[in-house]
């Protein structure tokens, strides 16, 4: 049977209609619930184009196993975050904070205040399992615990949003620039272009850089590595031939599958 979502106009969120999560869209009637019943909420923001968050729904979010714990001790709600970058914004600040790092799926654990306690990206179905019973069995056995961490955490997303005032006055030489370069030039591909990794980022800002090292400096392999990408990029399955323009990144090491 179809969920909550069934009623949405989103893309992403009617992908997610007919899984067995007991999903809310974002709004009252969720956030009411989760009050009335002090229950944890789980907010998972994506979007319909986003691989991963394709790769997650099939592991855990259409496993019966999963959906039934995620329903039992949770409030679920499912964010399409080009409807609500707002939403998004909050709480990819606290999962950088708590983790590092962002990107989509993410996933926050949050009190029945919305104030979330912890997050992170994609998880495997056996990390996501782990993660639900674990935070469940501490929130019902350490409640104070959990609001003070809340709380701790609110205020570090506050902070961060404080851009800091920087007075000291620094000279930068040529050869800092050259420790910066000539450790990266280890990293790149001189057989297919960007990086020596799978994916390949385009990363227009690190070529334009290079290019204008390369002319200033006459490095050659700064310029050969630049031209060597650019090239790749647009011979590949990454570049629009008829409309121009780049996708995301590729998935593969050759710029051939893109990532749409």
């Amino acid at each position: 049977m179809a969920n909550r979502l069934a009623e949405s106009s989103s893309p992403y969120l009617l992908q997610h209609a007919n899984n067995p999560v007991d999903w809310y869209p974002w709004g009252e009637e969720a956030l009411e619930k989760a009050r009335a019943e002090n229950k944890l909420i789980v907010v998972s923001v994506g979007y319909s184009a986003c691989h991963w968050c394709h790769v997650m729904e099939h592991e855990s979010f259409e496993d019966k196993e999963v959906a039934n714990v995620m329903n039992r001790f949770f409030v679920c709600i499912k964010v399409d975050r080009e409807e609500r970058p707002d939403i998004d914004q909050i709480y990819m600040n606290a999962v950088q904070l708590m983790t590092g790092r962002g990107g989509w799926p993410m996933n926050c654990i949050c009190l029945p205040d919305q104030r979330p306690i912890y997050g992170g990206t994609y998880f495997p179905k056996k990390d996501w399992m782990n993660v639900l019973t674990n935070l469940a069995h501490f929130y019902h056995t350490k409640p104070e615990e959990a609001i003070e961490y809340a709380e701790k955490l609110t205020e570090g997303i506050q902070q961060s949003e404080r851009l800091p005032v920087v007075l000291a006055e620094k000279t930068y030489t040529v050869q800092d620039i050259k420790d910066i370069v000539e450790p990266w030039m280890t990293l790149v591909d001189f057989h297919e272009g960007g990086h020596n990794r799978a994916p390949k980022f385009p990363l227009p800002n690190n070529w334009s850089f290079l290019m204008k090292y390369a002319q200033l400096y006459n490095d050659d392999a700064a310029m050969v590595i630049s031209r060597l990408t650019l090239d790749k990029m647009a011979a590949g399955g990454i570049y629009d031939q008829l409309g121009g323009g780049f996708a995301r990144y590729s998935a593969d090491g050759e710029w051939h599958i893109p990532h749409f």
